[in-house]
């Protein structure tokens, strides 16, 4: 062969294997999206308040928190703890806590996470001016006075040691359940960033644009944005200390819940959130388990729907029990809720190790309604005011029933819905007399403390009963879990007897998820614990 032919022929080559480079790139890019333009989709129907970790009290704001700010522990089943920002977290003695935290954990803007944070962020729940939710985390901790703060113009606890830039020691006043600390401080206390706000005024802290906008986050994603009843938009974070994710971006899509299965069955959503805030209706069950592309599962929970007494406006109990008596919600659970639900009277669900499965139960019976409507002088005129949220369908259909089966027993009933950080506004301000809503609860015994002591974030029934803050008292400073359940199967007496709120039904967690899902699900515990790991195919 000749230089030239040679030439010639070497050219033909590189020509080739650039158009087979090329064809190959194209072939990629076609059949399916390249690994960094992955993203995956969560079907949520409640949209978020406040993406401010220590003051938010309703659940799509926490559960939206979650892929962007990492809490000490995760939690994948009851009582089970993982490491995420702390490396270690244990009892030093009776009454001293040692955290470690993880070396790697750096906040996105690359500096370190450290035991200052930790101790920045309870101090600021601490703080007598900050508005906060998470304020009965701490109240075991030395040095607080009155409702969990500190003394006015204190600004950090004396029991918070800073060993060294990792290591943080917490003094306790008392012994207490370990567990009960882990769950309400370690895996739902989200830890926030000294350098980026330790100069807010804690009297406005809630108010600061940080958390509407939060630009310096420690989990697996960062923020991206949130449009108003859209969606929330997250990005990898690819110096998360545990691993990159593999997915580079993740929405929250905020749907109708009557527009969930049709967005399971185009690949819209992925997965619906579940969990109280992306819940499949009752009536599309059954079109669910049909979907193809798509994995249907129903769990057991802590979730409950209540419905909340206003406890100034109907102050006889007798009133409060009639109005228990009258509604069917055998007949809720039966027919609405096709089965996957179960009745039970107080927060606390059968899978909760401190249900007192032998507490008695209202049952419907509208005769004993009647019966004790009457006793009370009930005045047949009078127009019971009825709040109910929208978003939740079940929820809502619910409402009509309940409001019939108190019409058939003579309370008339005005029904009024709003949107959910409407009903949190209306809640506070205690505007209804019977307020429907829902919460997921810790699975430690304390955390209904929240909606029942005096004072607290979510006593929206305004109860105050001496008995009761007593006994969560002594509940919470109570370190032996046998002593504890003889003090809230008391607490259960009482919710029984006073009737501040009555549960309505504890509905499985019904979810869907795309099979094209290759890791990550919806999970009731810690769906967002090994977020960095999810996979999608492209």
């Amino acid at each position: 062969m000749t230089k030239r032919k040679a030439a010639a022929a070497g050219r033909f080559a590189v020509t080739i294997l650039a158009a087979a480079v090329m064809l190959t790139a194209f072939a990629a890019c076609s059949g399916g999206k390249p690994a960094e333009e992955k993203a995956i989709y969560i079907g949520q129907v409640n949209p978020p308040i406040t993406f401010n970790t220590i003051n938010c009290s309703d659940i799509a704001s926490q559960y939206d928190q979650q892929p962007m700010f990492d809490a000490l522990l995760g939690m994948v089943e009851p009582l089970v703890f993982q490491p995420l920002l702390a490396d270690t977290f244990e009892m030093k003695d009776p009454t001293t806590i040692l955290i470690k935290i993880n070396p790697k954990a750096n906040w996105s803007d690359g500096k370190p996470v450290t035991a200052d944070d930790v101790a920045f962020t309870i101090n600021m729940v601490a703080n007598a001016k900050t508005e906060t939710s998470l304020g009965s985390y701490i109240t075991p901790f030395a040095g607080l006075a009155a409702k969990g703060k500190l003394p006015e113009g204190e600004t950090s606890l004396s029991s918070l040691k800073i060993v060294d830039s990792k290591t943080l020691e917490i003094t306790l006043s008392k012994p207490v359940d370990i567990n009960m600390i882990k769950e309400q401080m370690g895996v739902n206390m989200r830890i926030l960033p000294k350098h980026v706000l330790e100069n807010v005024d804690p009297a406005t802290f809630s108010q600061d644009p940080f958390f509407q906008n939060p630009t310096v986050t420690s989990g697996a994603y960062t923020f991206v944005k949130y449009v108003k009843d859209q969606y929330v938009e997250y990005a990898a974070n690819p110096d998360y200390y545990r691993g990159a994710p593999k997915v580079a971006k993740l929405f929250v899509r905020l749907v109708p819940a009557t527009n969930l299965v049709s967005q399971l069955e185009t690949g819209e959503v992925h997965f619906n959130a579940g969990s109280g805030i992306g819940i499949i209706p009752s009536t599309d069950i059954e079109a669910v388990k049909a979907l193809p592309n798509i994995k249907f599962k129903a769990s057991d929970n802590t979730g409950v729907q209540m419905m909340l007494f206003n406890v100034k406006k109907i102050s006889d109990p007798k009133v409060r029990q009639a109005i228990v008596h009258a509604i069917d919600r055998p007949s809720i659970v039966k027919n609405l809720l096709k089965g996957e639900a179960e009745v039970i009277d107080g927060p606390y669900t059968t899978m909760n190790p401190y249900y007192d499965k032998d507490l008695p139960q209202y049952a419907y019976d509208p005769e004993e309604a009647k019966k004790l409507l009457a006793e009370a002088g009930w005045n047949p005129d009078t127009v019971i005011d009825l709040v109910v949220p929208i978003g939740n369908k079940d929820r809502e259909q619910s409402a009509n029933i309940i409001a019939q089966n108190l019409v058939d027993v003579g309370v008339k009933v005005n029904m009024t819905k709003y949107d959910f950080p409407t009903i949190m506004q209306k809640g506070k301000k205690h505007e209804f007399d019977l307020l429907l809503i829902g919460n997921n609860f810790l699975i430690d015994p304390d955390g209904v403390s929240i909606m029942v002591r005096k004072g607290a974030a979510l006593n929206f029934s305004d109860y105050v009963g001496d008995e009761m803050d007593a006994l969560y008292e002594q509940g919470k400073n109570e370190p032996s879990p046998d002593n504890r359940r003889k003090i809230y199967n008391r607490i259960q007496e009482l919710f029984h007897e006073d009737l501040p709120l009555i549960t309505l039904y504890s509905f499985k967690d019904i979810t869907g998820t795309s099979k094209k899902l290759l890791r990550g699900e919806p999970r009731f515990y810690g769906t967002f614990y090994d977020v960095n790991l999810w996979d999608i195919e492209p």
